[in-house]
């Protein structure tokens, strides 16, 4: 598996933005990524960032219904990424300046 396919998406929930003061990420990731890919692939996605620990989540479907037709949201693997003191901040949400 390469780097770039490891991290899917950004998490953006009012609770991974409150843990985002502590230093702590949210990504949704590949469900075959471990947790040292994980780290080598947020330490080269994003420049400057070092990467203190890494905790992972398996986040199981839930049912749902849409009216008489039933099914399963899908599954999914989510990383905290915690950064180090001396680590740059991850933008999230570049602002474009012109």
């Amino acid at each position: 598996m390469h780097l770039s396919e490891v991290i899917l998406r950004p998490v953006i929930t009012e609770q991974s933005m409150l843990a985002m003061d502590d230093r702590k990420y949210t990504f949704e990731v590949d469900r075959r990524a471990n947790k040292a890919q994980i780290r080598q692939a947020v330490e080269a996605m994003f420049d400057g960032v070092k990467v203190d620990k890494v905790n992972t989540i398996n986040v199981k479907p839930k049912a749902k219904r849409m009216g008489r037709y039933e099914g399963y949201t899908r599954r999914a693997k989510k990383a905290i990424v915690t950064l180090t003191e001396g680590s740059q901040a991850i933008d999230l949400f570049a602002s474009e300046e012109e």
